[in-house]
């Protein structure tokens, strides 16, 4: 099955309909590569239709990701990044802080600890949204950053 037909098999259990606003859409994100803003998405779109308004963008965003085509990511800037990730699943973003890079690990490299969570303190992780801040490979051989708690972070896990 390929994305777009699970898209519209979810669009009509729920009584929707696959409109040609929300196809263009989605066969816009399929062009584009890894992370995006809405505005970007919006002005890939108005390049095939001037009529489909920033509103109609993030409504179908917020579609995609609610059938778990599409997440949404906070790399730290006050700006969500969204990302197709079709039928393949989601997966945990790391975000270096120092350079701003983003990768993506399998969410079953985080399993063990999410398991260990849900152990100790009986609190599932939802690995499926889940991005992490850090710092790269790069950033820590070139800058000499330590892997050391740091309140200026501001992220503490238990």
């Amino acid at each position: 099955m390929s994305c777009e037909e699970f898209f519209l098999d979810q669009l009509r259990a729920r009584g929707f309909r696959m409109t040609p606003q929300r196809e263009i859409i989605l066969a816009v994100l399929h062009d584009m590569e890894g992370l995006v803003t809405v505005e970007e998405v919006h002005s890939r779109v108005q390049k095939v239709s001037v009529a489909i308004d920033v509103s109609t963008v993030y409504r179908t965003l917020d579609l995609l990701q609610e059938f778990g085509l599409v997440s949404c990511v906070d790399v730290g800037d006050g700006q969500h990044r969204y990302e197709l990730v079709g039928l393949r699943g989601p997966h945990v973003h790391l975000i270096c802080q120092g350079c701003g890079k983003v990768m993506a690990v399998e969410p079953d490299v985080m399993q063990a600890f999410a398991e260990r969570l849900e152990a100790a303190k009986g609190f599932q992780i939802a690995l499926d949204r889940l991005s992490l801040p850090g710092f790269c490979r790069d950033c820590v051989a070139s800058k000499g950053v330590s892997n050391a708690p740091s309140s200026r972070r501001g992220v503490g896990l238990i």
